[in-house]
């Protein structure tokens, strides 16, 4: 069988060459419009995109023999996921293979801001020979701090000791140990804020990290010190930046994204002479474009060729006969691992994923990858799935282990996670599913429920005395925030207790500090599956 291949955004020679190899048919269109996709689109079994060409419902209805859509990158946002997934189309993205270009972006942003490079090419392109303006400042000997050591933050940091450079790093996800391994030394924003001469920012972006680098934290920097973001714009505050750009006591900074892209034409940023600006262009070299174009098509060959299945955004690697009967415990899973993830925020050292009861009678692998996948990917907004889970945990020092129970527990089948953490603490949220395939949360640590694993949760520890739920239901009453489902579970009578509330809406850092103001509640936590 000759399988057709449709590529409707420019790829790497070398990418078409693998399909040709394989003896794949080939169609490399790069100026098709959406009108044009949608009518033959129904000829292919493979499509290729990169970011110009978008996988929309109205053209997945006409694709009627495509298997496989391959992202030639990370993102996926052209794609609609939910389409090709109810089509049983497989998505294919390429995580990591722009790992390099971006962390060397950052390094080479961070070099130009020392040493002032835009701006002197500026002056001498302008007829000038202005030595005295250009005063830079050495990396050798100086402090850097770098927000997130995921992959990229973890090239920067390997990178940079061999500067000369002394290494602060956040990331209340990567162990200790592994800081040790990279020569980097554990610091909180703050004291980053306060040590650092130079800050480099490879978070993901999300309610906790927007604006991490606010105008509270940018008054405590070092006189001179210097920040680059070439990670997710939002996480500068922008406006505060362009006043500590301005008045102190930050020196310079070069950022690659921005929290409104493209960049707007008025804003305060594009006038500053001490700010370095590029065009989210950090991916963009021609080794990364080569790495992502082979690895998409090698991808799709080994999927359409040998049924198997790597970096799949939508679909675990299971036999589908299987994997119809796995999905609600599948998905249970990773929402079990989304909990855990956000129940303690530390750094963890290992999960273990036990696994009892009827779901024996399948390989639990599948299972672990998925808690491990939720686990990873609530706290981080790179793209996970059930092949690079395990290599995001050994990336941040997090081991883990599949263990099988036997014998005869309370539950027809049980599905549990326990996590190590750095700090000592240890916490294990377990599920089940009920007929018809109903998940529910059933344990945290040693308070049982029957908790519903969607939406918002709050999360409450309490003294188990008359008049809590009372007193929490009028609470949210009073802010207009509608309780969907409440729980409870206690060890025994008159000790600790536990509630989790599903909630329709958001609910703000200050609510959760109100809540735990009101009397014998202990603590609040916002916890999203």
């Amino acid at each position: 069988m000759t399988y057709k291949v449709l590529v409707s955004d420019k790829l790497s020679e070398d990418g078409l060459e693998v399909f040709r190899k394989a003896g794949f048919q080939v169609d490399h269109t790069p100026t098709i419009t959406q009108e044009e996709i949608k009518a033959s689109i129904g000829e292919y079994d493979a499509w290729v995109v990169r970011s110009r060409s978008r996988a929309t419902p109205e053209i997945l209805e006409h694709a009627a023999n495509l298997k496989v859509i391959g992202r030639a990158g990370v993102g996926i946002d052209n794609v609609d996921l939910h389409s090709a997934s109810k089509r049983g189309i497989v998505v294919m993205n390429t995580p990591g293979g722009n790992t390099i270009s971006t962390a060397e972006h950052a390094i080479s942003m961070l070099m130009a801001c020392a040493r002032l490079i835009p701006a002197a090419d500026a002056s001498m392109k302008a007829g000038k020979w202005d030595k005295k303006a250009f005063m830079g400042s050495e990396l050798n000997g100086k402090t850097l701090g770098i927000i997130g050591l995921g992959r990229i933050g973890q090239e920067v940091a390997k990178r940079m000791v061999g500067f000369g450079m002394t290494i602060l790093g956040y990331d209340p996800f990567v162990s200790g140990e592994r800081m040790n391994q990279l020569g980097v030394t554990s610091a909180s924003v703050d004291e980053i804020c306060e040590k650092a001469d130079f800050i480099t920012l490879h978070s993901p972006l999300t309610d906790e990290t927007r604006n991490i680098i606010n105008a509270e934290r940018l008054a405590k920097m070092k006189k001179g010190a210097r920040i680059v973001n070439c990670a997710r714009g939002g996480l500068v505050d922008e406006e505060a930046l362009a006043k500590a750009l301005t008045d102190g006591p930050v020196a310079g900074a070069a950022f690659d994204v921005f929290a409104t892209e493209p960049l707007p034409v008025d804003s305060p940023l594009r006038s500053l002479p001490n700010m370095v600006l590029t065009p989210h262009v950090a991916a963009s070299t021609t080794e990364a474009q080569e790495k992502v174009a082979v690895q998409v098509a090698e991808q799709i060959v080994d999927l359409l060729q040998n049924g198997k299945i790597v970096n799949a955004i939508n679909a675990p690697s299971i036999p589908p006969e299987i994997l119809k009967r796995l999905k609600p415990y599948l998905d249970l899973c990773e929402k079990l691992g989304r909990f855990a993830a956000q129940f303690h925020k530390a750094a963890a050292t290992n999960l273990e994923c036990r696994f009892s009861g009827s779901i024996l009678e399948y390989n639990t692998e599948p299972l672990a990858r998925a808690l491990a996948k939720g686990f990873i990917s609530a706290t981080t907004d790179d793209t996970v799935n059930e092949i690079n889970a395990l290599s995001m945990l050994r990336e941040r020092g997090i081991s883990i282990q599949d263990t099988r129970l036997s014998g005869s527990y309370r539950f027809s089948n049980l599905m549990s996670l326990s996590v190590t953490f750095e700090d000592g603490k240890i916490h294990c949220v377990s599920g089940t599913v009920f007929e018809p395939d109903h998940g529910r949360i059933v344990m945290v640590d040693d308070k049982t429920f029957a908790a519903v694993p969607e939406g918002n949760l709050i999360v409450l520890e309490n003294d188990d005395v008359p008049g809590i739920i009372g007193r929490v239901g009028t609470y949210f009453g009073e802010k207009g925030v509608n309780i969907a489902e409440m729980t409870w579970g206690r060890r025994e009578a008159h000790s600790d207790a536990m509630t989790i509330i599903n909630v329709d809406g958001e609910v703000t850092n200050e609510m959760l500090e109100e809540l735990a103001a009101i009397p014998n509640i202990r603590w609040a936590k916002s916890i999203k599956l």
